[in-house]
């Protein structure tokens, strides 16, 4: 409260008189109308005694009497001041006031109302004692007793004082309302500092509530997650924490970890270029790493990192991905598709190459037969002839390395295979090499052609032969293995289920990465020039490859080399190959009454073919494609007896669609189709057929002449010309 002496309003000198007596009204109106000099002296002088107050000088006062002559009129009078804004200041009411309401009834009523109004109760004690007023309307001190008769100074005395109460009882009021207003204004101020800070209270606890969940939610994904995750200290000196997936790639324990004595990464440039790049407050993204684990072994890694903040403590955050396995069948994967390019590429070439030996040999061939060549030029041809053989002999590895040799599988004993061709095997590999021979008895068959199965052992014999010069032990070994998930995902090429394994073991020089990474590829070698045509391991791989098989090699440097070749084993319901059909001797005479239709888009081999058959007595309709086949098959087909058409062919018309186009006009006519690739080429259907033939190039022309010859035989076709004998070459 402010220590100022507060202002007292205007007097107020208003008093209402309630009494039945008129007369007692003049006697107030009196005594406290004008003031009278002698009377303000004796008035000024008590006031000094009753306040304290040095007295001075007099002062004039007069107040308002207003009049009442029952209780009901003097509440009215007092309702009616105060709803005018001038209340009085005090009442004088006589005790007894008949026939209405008495004194104590009035007083009863006014204060009920207006409890501020100071009361004089006028009476002469004979009426009621000062007990039961006080019984009556409460012991209060706004109330005096004005005894009658009463004398003027003390009735102006009472007016003075209660009135200056009533003022003062103003004041403490305003004063109190003003004190309860700056309470109320406190209290509300308060009342919102402290909402405020509840609030503030609520939000920081809902806020440390939500931190510690989102702490809980991290450190859950943390370490329950399968991507191994690291924080460690920006100086690299130990980490704050590591998630299992870390423990289990590093192959450390978490306490060796935290103190940061396990080294983490295989080159210090890993370091330098995550602590650059978040030091400059960027992000780390796909880095490509590599650590050393603790069992020394080396991980490929794609690394995340980023700046964390912990407790205002500055860390990194770092996201490994092991990419090990992905990269391995990554590579395994571009050296499949390199294989299988390279494949391509080599039956193309093979394929090519068929058509051009073809010819050489095949002309070859029959200038030998001219008993009139002088000596010097039949040593030529002679060399010529040997020459395309042994070019005959590379297209063959070659289409073997395409998967695009011809095969004739069939079920086979691989354990008998291995021992008969084992009985060469000891003169090829010398004697200074010991065969150690571990054959697994009872073992199911496989799938196989017999001639690609020796060709598969030899090869891996010699090669294996080559890595010990100085001779040692080599060990061929059988067995049946089943190949599960695990493997596979281990070697994506290995099949699921049941398979034979022939494994060849040297204890020879062994190999390097480096090499073994181009091992298969053709005509790479590690031999000196003029010792090897480096399709040796080419072929091995083609030839499983077209079974349906693969290789597998493990090699080191000083340490051997073990290479182990599957084979699907052979199941039920899987056809066997058509033996080749063999032609039959006869002595044969020349007889145009056969049309043989030949489609070959190869000029030189069309016109080689053509001068064969001619030779023999076939009349020969020749045709660069498919559709020239077609245009002469219209004019002559109640004419031709036989197709000979190669398979592939250009003009979007393939041997194998000529052929279903005529068989359709003439069902009996005969075909043979001739190929550089395997007959598979042609598809399941051909192989399922029997009625038709098969001529692999390169050819010669004593080939030529027997399938022909051996085909046309196999119907009624030569009864039906009237000829009994199939002509030959002479």
């Amino acid at each position: 409260m402010s220590s100022r002496i507060t202002t007292l309003p205007s007097e107020n000198h208003r008093i209402l008189v309630i009494d039945d007596n008129p007369s007692i009204h003049d006697d107030f109106r009196k005594i406290l109308g004008p003031a009278n000099l002698k009377l303000a002296q004796q008035l000024d002088a008590d006031e000094a005694a009753l306040f304290g107050e040095t007295a001075h000088a007099s002062r004039s006062w007069s107040f308002q009497i207003d009049s009442a002559f029952q209780g009901q009129e003097g509440l009215e009078k007092v309702r009616t001041a105060v709803a005018n804004a001038v209340p009085y200041a005090v009442a004088f009411v006589d005790v007894r006031m008949p026939p209405g309401w008495d004194g104590i009834e009035t007083i009863s009523r006014i204060w009920e109302e207006f409890p501020d109004l100071q009361i004089v109760i006028c009476t002469a004690y004979s009426d009621y004692s000062w007990d039961e007023i006080a019984k009556s309307i409460g012991n209060s001190d706004q109330m005096l007793v004005l005894k009658k008769p009463f004398d003027n100074v003390e009735v102006l005395q009472m007016a003075h004082a209660l009135s200056k109460k009533w003022q003062l009882t103003q004041i403490v009021q305003r004063q109190l309302e003003e004190l309860d207003a700056l309470v109320n204004k406190r209290t509300t101020e308060l009342g919102a500092a402290n909402a405020r800070l509840t609030g503030e209270a609520t939000e920081r606890a809902a806020a440390e509530k939500a931190l510690r969940r989102s702490e809980e939610r991290f450190s859950k994904a943390f370490h329950s997650s399968p991507i191994p995750m690291v924080i460690q200290r920006p100086d690299g000196k130990g980490c704050l924490d590591a998630n299992l997936s870390f423990l289990q790639l590093v192959g450390a324990e978490r306490e060796a970890v935290l103190a940061g004595t396990t080294s983490l990464w295989f080159d210090e440039a890993t370091t330098r270029t995550i602590r650059e790049e978040l030091g400059g407050r960027r992000v780390v993204r796909n880095l490509a790493a590599s650590i050393r684990t603790t069992t020394d072994e080396t991980r490929e890694l794609l690394v995340a990192a980023e700046n964390l903040e912990l407790g205002n403590v500055p860390f990194h955050l770092l996201i490994l991905q092991d990419i090990t396995e992905r990269m391995r069948l990554e590579n395994e994967l571009r050296q499949a598709q390199k294989m299988e390019a390279v494949g391509r590429l080599a039956a193309g070439v093979a394929h090519d190459f068929n058509n051009i030996l073809t010819v050489i040999l095949g002309n070859t061939a029959m200038q030998l037969r001219n008993p009139h060549l002088d000596e010097k030029l039949t040593s030529s041809l002679q060399q010529v002839e040997r020459a395309a053989e042994r070019a005959t002999a590379l297209t063959r590895q070659l289409l073997a390395y395409s998967r695009k040799q011809i095969i004739q599988r069939r079920p086979l004993a691989l354990n008998k295979v291995v021992e008969q061709t084992v009985a060469m095997l000891q003169r090829i590999i010398g004697e200074h090499i010991a065969l150690d021979m571990q054959l697994a008895p009872d073992l199911p068959p496989i799938f196989a052609d017999s001639s690609s199965v020796d060709q598969v052992i030899m090869n891996l014999a010699l090669n294996a032969r080559d890595a010990m010069p100085d001779g040692d032990k080599l060990t061929i070994a059988t067995h049946q293995v089943e190949i599960d998930e695990t493997a596979h995902v281990r070697n994506p090429e290995a099949q699921l289920g049941s398979h034979i394994c022939l494994a060849m073991k040297d204890t020879g020089c062994g190999m390097d990465a480096a090499t073994l990474g181009r091992i298969f590829e053709p005509f790479f070698t590690t031999k000196d020039p003029g010792q090897g045509t480096g399709m040796g391991l080419a072929t091995v791989y083609g030839v499983l490859k077209q079974h349906g098989g693969w290789i597998e090699v493990d090699s080191a440097p000083s340490c051997g080399t073990t290479i182990r070749a599957f084979f699907p084993l052979c199941t039920d319901g899987l056809p066997e190959e058509p033996t080749e059909i063999q032609p039959r001797s006869a002595e044969c005479a020349p007889n145009e009454s056969i049309t043989i239709l030949v489609v070959e888009d190869e000029e030189m081999l069309r016109e080689f073919v053509g001068d064969v058959l001619g030779a023999l007595g076939y009349r020969v309709l020749s045709a660069p494609n498919g559709r020239v086949a077609l245009e002469i098959w219209a004019e002559h087909q109640a004419e031709v007896d036989l197709l000979l058409t190669d398979v592939v062919m250009p003009e979007s018309i393939s041997g194998r669609e000529l052929a279903n186009t005529l068989l359709r006009k003439k069902p009996d006519l005969k075909v043979i189709f001739t190929s550089g690739y395997s007959a598979e080429l042609i598809g399941t259907d051909f192989e399922q057929e029997k009625k038709h033939a098969f001529l692999p190039k390169p050819y010669r022309p004593e080939r030529l002449a027997q399938t022909v010859a051996s085909h046309l035989q196999s119907r009624s076709v030569m009864v039906d010309k009237g000829v009994t004998n199939a002509p030959a070459l002479a």
